[in-house]
C-alpha cells in the first residue's frame, strides 16, 4: 500500500476506451494515453514514443505492452520501459478504474506540468 495518500482526477468511463486500445487526455503535464487491456486494467502514459516521437495511442496494444506506430519499439505498460533490445522510457502516471471510472494519479500529473 502507498505511505502517500493521492489525489485522483477522473477522466472519463472506462468504457469510453476500448478494450487492447487507447484514448488520449490533454493535461497541464501534455498528452497522455491512457490505455485499457482485454483484461479492463487502465495504464497512462506519455503519448509520446521516446524513439521519435510517435503516438504511443496509435499503438498496438498486446498483454500489458504497447507497440509504437512507427518503428515497433514495445514499451510495458506498467513501467513505461521499452523491452527487448530496444532503450528508452516513457513516463507513466499511475491510473486505475473505481466505480466504473477511469481516474489518474492528479499529483503525478502535477509533479511533471511543474517541470
Amino acid at each position: 500500500m502507498n505511505a502517500h495518500p493521492r489525489n485522483w482526477v477522473a477522466i472519463g468511463d472506462l468504457t469510453d476506451i476500448p478494450r487492447e486500445g487507447a484514448r488520449v487526455v490533454k493535461t497541464d503535464a501534455g498528452c497522455i494515453a491512457v490505455f485499457r487491456t482485454v483484461d479492463d486494467e487502465v495504464f497512462a502514459l506519455d503519448d509520446r514514443c521516446p524513439h521519435k516521437g510517435g503516438p504511443l495511442s496509435q499503438g498496438i496494444v498486446h498483454g500489458t505492452s504497447v507497440t509504437c506506430p512507427l518503428h515497433n519499439w514495445v514499451f510495458d505498460l506498467a513501467t513505461g520501459l521499452a523491452t527487448g533490445a530496444d532503450e528508452g522510457a516513457v513516463p507513466v502516471t499511475v491510473a486505475k478504474v473505481e466505480g466504473g471510472k477511469v481516474l489518474l494519479a492528479a499529483d503525478d500529473l502535477a509533479r511533471r506540468s511543474a517541470s
